[in-house]
């Protein structure tokens, strides 16, 4: 059985201060700053007629004396392997999901002053700000976030923690332990359809980060020139995305295409991440996707991003690389999280970087 180390956090890295993007769009900008233009955008690339297809994954039926417990394990094994992404329903964090809801909305509409006091500090990826800007001249996302890591508690900087409105603290902590339960549920599940003991994967997260970004979206007059969220793959394990507005923005790759979701009411959206993907040794595959803006609406979003113990070595797990060897490197966790934090969104580029090419 694997030694369970809690290490303490290093800085590993963060985000350069960039323009408030909820104020800049407060002032209904016709010419939106240069930084902010994706002349690349095609509207050609996005597949609408696919999202009918999109898994649906009932927690309910994924009890082993549900009648329907091995179909539904089947069919989350085919959306781990093809998809990469599905959503959620009954599961049994709705309560929770509607009191983060809106605490969210409430913190959002905030003075931008009163917001700033969250304000990421330098070298942190925690607080009220943007990520993954590395460079003074990339691109931009036209979007806002906070950003925080309730997990492990131990570790908690509550420096970054809002105490307005006054349940904020206490509706993210009820928010965080109800999501990381139903996480290592699907943990233990992914495990039995990958064929090993549910433990060899489940230690590992058992005192793992989880790390949630609240996302604001602001409309804006050129939606079409402008992204949300630029493409990307998660870093982590697993993601399980909430819709806090009925706007829709989220986007998968999908066969080349771009396929919107039509988020299911009260499910939670999961997908799978890079470093799933290389735990499983490719059996199962992270999904790129992308979140654009609305041209009258403001769009919010909630991830959690579920990652193991930073004692864990992210690589393959060895019972997944008997018959045909390791299809990915093995890194220090460190390691691996320094070449997250300083690097910009790019794709699938993380992953590329990691895979063993035969």
């Amino acid at each position: 059985m694997e030694t369970k180390v809690i290490q303490t956090r290093k800085n590993l890295g963060g985000s350069l201060p960039v323009e408030n993007v909820q104020e800049l769009a407060s002032n209904n900008l016709k010419d939106i700053p240069p930084r902010y233009i994706r002349p690349e955008l095609n509207p050609d690339e996005v597949s609408i007629d696919e999202s009918s297809q999109i898994p649906v994954i009932d927690m309910s039926k994924l009890a082993n004396d549900h009648v329907d417990y091995q179909n539904e394990m089947a069919v989350l094994h085919q959306a781990c392997k093809e998809w990469g992404f599905f959503q959620l329903i009954n599961h049994e964090a709705t309560t929770a999901i509607e009191k983060m809801k809106v605490v969210i909305q409430e913190f959002f509409k905030l003075p931008l002053q009163q917001k700033m006091a969250y304000a990421q500090l330098p070298n942190s990826i925690e607080g009220y700000g943007q990520a993954f800007v590395v460079s003074e001249d990339q691109k931009l996302d036209w979007g806002d976030m906070l950003f925080l890591l309730p997990l492990p508690i131990s570790q908690r900087n509550m420096r970054f923690w809002p105490n307005t409105p006054p349940s904020f603290r206490s509706t993210l902590d009820e928010y965080s332990g109800e999501l990381h339960k139903v996480c290592m549920s699907l943990f233990k599940l992914m495990a039995a359809n990958l064929g090993i003991d549910s433990d060899k994967l489940c230690i590992k997260y058992e005192d793992g980060t989880q790390g949630i970004r609240m996302n604001y979206y602001p409309p804006c007059l050129q939606a079409d020139n402008v992204i949300g969220l630029a493409p990307h793959s998660d870093a982590t394990g697993l993601t399980l995305l909430v819709q806090v507005t009925e706007v829709q923005g989220l986007q998968i790759k999908k066969n080349c295409k771009w396929v919107p979701i039509k988020p299911i009411p009260g499910a939670i959206i999961i997908n799978i991440g890079d470093v799933m993907e290389i735990m499983s040794n490719g059996e199962y595959s992270s999904i790129e996707h992308r979140a654009v803006v609305n041209f009258k609406n403001e769009r919010l979003s909630i991830a959690a991003f579920h990652s193991p113990n930073i004692s864990t070595k992210i690589g393959p797990l060895p019972d997944l690389v008997k018959e045909n060897g390791a299809n990915y490197k093995t890194l220090e966790h460190e390691d691996y999280l320094r070449l997250v934090v300083t690097s910009k969104l790019d794709g699938k580029s993380l992953l590329e970087f990691m895979r063993i090419n035969k």
